[in-house]
């Protein structure tokens, strides 16, 4: 396998390394990716793409049970659970074999294995504990993603207390279930189960659910999870877990109380760590704090010809964001000028719960934080002709400017496919929009954009449908 005429090896296939390659292979550089498990990571395998194919089917699920509404009647509703997983599993399976085919295409060397750094320039490949030969290349790309993140005393087992892995694929549909955590994760998981019939807890350690959401949002998310029935109990934590009887009970601390919970399954949805470990970065002199590579503005880790990108070098964990660092550090390591560094504010994020969030940019709180004046403008679903005829009149899209300079500052909706809205805003970010452009904007009617662009001038007193 030895071979000293690659530009470039990236390790790890998932959508932060396998992009890179692409890019890369693009730029005319020959390049190896090297990946332990199946090209696409994490996303394809087992997080974005497959949890969204179980969205889908729990939303017909949702559909299906209030069809009345829309003048419709049906008897006898079931769903098929293994059908329902096995579905996921094949549109995974479909999205992985269409990444192995964009190798092939941009002719990218994929070796399957464990990739090291071991020496300048040098990644040593072993599989299955045994080596297999050593990568030599120019530079070197770290996309090694992350994995879920565990706390003592409630490590998961894969049987009654799982991780994203095995909430995927559950073998029965179980009656009751405790999620830990209220992050993105954690509330697709409990919007999944709630609305395929699960009696569904949520505890989460902070004062609200979606902590890294506007608080309005925050509180419109909670108050549609309780109207369907899921129980919120937040600034609480799980101190333990207790197993036995084909159950778990967990004692809940929080309001100055503590209770205990009993359920079928727990998940923990607690965040995630970069997977730092076994990969050589010691010995290569790369820095490491808080389970993440530590990288400066481009990408880079401080010892040459060594870049890191994804979720392995933090916050925010999002295939998008992976992608888009991809493509930066392949056309900076081709030495293409005019490159910007990747502004945080300006990367979406999406939630596919029931009722779906989405945001970009600061928000009201983090703007008023900074020193900023704001401007807020506010516009709800039932205000809006398409949300109504698709019934779905509950939602609120919100936007923040700077009261001086008209900027938009941030951006955030909940409601009925905000997570295909939002990269509006995103556009607008990007493009440094002011009130002004986006007031001139014509959106087309009757859609749910419609609420973009009356968010936009209710800011400014001039909200045309409420």
């Amino acid at each position: 396998m030895a071979d000293a005429g690659y530009d470039v090896a990236v390790l790890g296939g998932g959508p932060g390394g396998y992009v890179a390659a692409i890019r890369l292979s693009q730029l005319g550089m020959k390049v190896a990716l090297v990946e332990r498990e199946q090209l696409g990571g994490i996303c394809v395998n087992w997080g974005c793409i497959p949890t969204k194919a179980l969205l889908r089917a729990s939303e017909i699920h949702h559909i299906l049970h209030n069809l009345d509404a829309f003048g419709f009647s049906a008897k006898d509703i079931k769903f098929d659970l293994k059908k329902v997983i096995a579905r996921s599993r094949a549109v995974s399976k479909q999205l992985t074999g269409g990444v192995g085919h964009l190798m092939r295409k941009h002719k990218v060397t994929v070796l399957d294995g464990t990739g090291r750094l071991a020496g300048p320039g040098t990644l040593a490949v072993a599989k299955d504990g045994k080596a297999v030969g050593e990568v030599m290349a120019k530079h070197i790309v770290l996309a090694t993603g992350a994995r879920a993140r565990t706390l003592p005393g409630l490590e998961p087992d894969g049987k009654l207390v799982w991780t994203y892995r095995e909430a995927m694929v559950p073998e029965t549909m179980p009656k009751s279930l405790l999620v830990v955590g209220s992050g993105a994760i954690g509330i697709e998981f409990a919007s999944f189960y709630r609305d395929m019939g699960a009696e569904v807890t949520v505890v989460e350690v902070l004062d609200r659910v979606l902590p890294v959401e506007d608080h309005d949002i925050s509180a419109l998310a909670r108050k549609a999870f309780e109207k369907q029935g899921m129980r919120i109990l937040t600034s609480a934590t799980v101190s333990g877990l207790k197993k036995g009887g084909g159950q778990v009970t967990a004692t809940v601390a929080g309001g100055g109380k503590t209770q205990e919970i009993a359920v079928e399954r727990v998940i923990l949805a607690v965040g995630i760590t970069g997977n730092v470990e076994d990969i050589g970065l010691e010995g290569a002199g790369v820095k490491v704090e808080k389970g993440h590579v530590v990288v400066n503005q481009w990408l880079e880790t401080g010892v040459a010809g060594i870049s890191a990108i994804g979720d392995l070098v933090g916050p925010p964990w999002l295939a998008h964001k992976a992608n888009h660092e991809g493509v930066l550090v392949a056309e900076r390591i081709a030495g293409i000028e005019g490159l910007h560094p990747l502004d945080v504010t300006k990367v979406p994020g999406c939630t596919y719960c029931r009722p779906q969030v989405a945001s970009v940019g600061l928000t009201e709180q983090a703007a008023r934080a900074g020193g900023r004046e704001v401007r807020v403008g506010k516009f709800p679903f039932i205000g809006n002709g398409k949300a109504v005829a698709l019934g779905e009149p509950e939602g609120l899209v919100k936007t923040v400017f700077d009261a001086k300079t008209g900027e938009l500052l941030g951006a955030h909706m909940i409601g009925a496919e905000v997570t295909e809205l939002i990269q509006g805003f995103g556009i607008a970010r990007a493009l440094e929009a002011t009130e002004a452009e986006l007031m001139q904007t014509v959106f087309p009617h009757p859609t749910l954009s419609e609420m973009m662009h009356e968010s936009v001038l209710d800011a400014y007193g001039r909200a045309l449908h409420i």
